[in-house]
């Protein structure tokens, strides 16, 4: 079933001998995406060592051949069988492969860098006493009905459905319109909006027969998230970044755009103050957490989901830009107890993900000195973006292509269809807004239909 791909010698765990080691969970592409976790554990000396899924084996193998690519410098990886839509689904692999580490290694620190083994990392941390957001958060923040069971001063009016009873639930008093959500799925897969009861029916229909599902009422209003560094169960830093999403042009919600700092100074305060009160009430005590928020037309926040590991896309680069230094060395810290702090953001920063027609990507290019396209496919390693000093000129960092040529792009139903992406500073809002703009009118993809021709 699951297997490192270089098993030691098994020794007595802590005993004079063992090794120490650090071990890292999640998708094979998300950790390699952040090499600066590997280069952080190595510099320390620490065995480094991976739990992932198994579908990604072949892409593992082959990239620790290589003595350029991070993955090198692993000093073991574990795969694990599961599935996203089925709860608890890689929890018992991940036990089994964290067990014969536990005798081979003493394990110093472990944090889930993605979202698929988040609570598995939990129970690793609880077991051994390490340093991590504790039971609660790391359970809660895999499962969107029980942040509404921990988290109901913070949440829309929601209704669960467990397997089994779609059929028998009542639909008709809900507060259309409602968003439907899949309970443990991540980047937004499934979600989608609902006008009506009939409609709603019809759509839990298509769902898994296994799967709980989440309906809630829809919070019109702009979305944020709040980045939040914890140390010992106090806020070493948080910053708010709004956001834009497909929800103004279909049922979907596939975030567009990210942007670090907030430019909504009035707003940012309430949500600071929101995700202080919901950490607290988690129990978060180390660690960092991405808790995405809407403001409804009442002022109010609204908590829409929080998850207890590194944020996606590209905030991570959006942040070292930001602030010119990088959030991963601050997060290592925090797992092995080392003092950490992070720095205010001193310019703003925005990613962009382009729309595109359905079809297939032939081609990208970018009318901008210096610049050209980056294909890094699916999975693929993002280049090291450095960041300007304070008061530099606005800049275009990246235009990043995130598929194959040749690709079959889809309409923006979840974020893995989104095909192209660029990263731009500048020292001040509005720079950052004309900025956008013309590197939006700088950038052409060529998308093809299926006879060929191009669109």
């Amino acid at each position: 079933m699951t297997a490192a791909t270089d098993p030691e010698p098994a020794v007595e765990a802590g005993s004079e001998g063992a090794p120490e080691a650090f071990v890292l969970t999640g998708a094979f592409w998300v950790v390699c995406r952040n090499p600066r976790y590997l280069a952080e554990l190595a510099a320390r000396g620490l065995k480094i060592l991976l739990i992932t899924p198994a579908g990604y084996r072949e892409a593992a193998e082959a990239a620790r051949k290589d003595p350029d690519h991070p993955a090198s410098l692993l000093d073991g990886i574990a795969f694990v069988d599961g599935s996203l839509d089925q709860e608890g689904s890689f929890l018992p692999g991940f036990i089994a492969r964290a067990r014969v580490w536990r005798q081979q290694y003493t394990i110093v620190g472990a944090y889930a860098v993605g979202e698929t083994l988040v609570e598995p990392t939990g129970l690793l941390g609880d077991a051994l006493g390490l340093r991590g957001p504790g039971l609660r958060a790391t359970r809660a923040c895999r499962s969107k009905y029980l942040q509404r069971w921990y988290l109901d001063e913070f949440s829309p009016a929601s209704l669960v459905i467990p397997p089994g009873e779609r059929e028998d639930t009542a639909l008709d008093g809900l507060p259309y319109p409602v968003v439907a959500k899949p309970a443990t799925r991540h980047s937004s897969s499934g979600v989608v909006t609902v006008a009506d009861a009939a409609e709603l029916r019809a759509e839990l229909a298509g769902y898994p027969e296994y799967e709980t599902l989440l309906v809630e009422q829809k919070i019109e209003g702009h979305e944020y998230s709040v980045e939040s560094l914890v140390q010992g169960g106090e806020i070493v830093f948080a910053s708010v970044t709004s956001k834009e999403t497909t929800e103004s042009d279909a049922r979907s919600f596939v975030e567009l755009s990210h942007s670090v700092p907030s430019a909504r100074p009035g707003v940012d305060d309430g949500l600071l103050d929101a995700n202080r009160r919901l950490l607290q009430t988690l129990g978060f005590r180390d660690g960092i957490a991405h808790a995405e928020w809407r403001t409804g037309v009442d002022g109010r926040p609204y908590l829409m989901e929080v998850a207890a590991r590194t944020p996606g896309d590209g905030l991570l680069a959006l942040y070292h830009l930001a602030t010119g230094r990088p959030l991963e060395p601050e997060i290592v810290k925090i797992a092995l107890g080392e003092p950490a702090d992070y720095p205010a953001p001193r310019r703003w920063t925005r990613q962009v993900y382009l729309d595109h027609t359905p079809g297939t990507l032939e081609n990208v290019s970018v009318d901008w000195p210096g610049i050209t396209p980056v294909w890094v496919g699916e999975g693929g390693i993002w280049p090291e973006i450095t960041p300007g000093a304070a008061g530099e000129p606005t800049a275009l960092r990246a235009v990043l292509v995130l598929k194959e040529k040749g690709a079959e792009l889809s309409p923006l139903a979840s974020s893995d269809d989104r095909a192209v992406t660029f990263l731009i500073d500048a020292p001040s809002a509005g720079e950052l807004d004309d900025l956008e703009r013309r590197v939006r009118a700088a950038v052409t993809l060529t998308v093809g239909t299926v006879d060929g021709h191009g669109l």
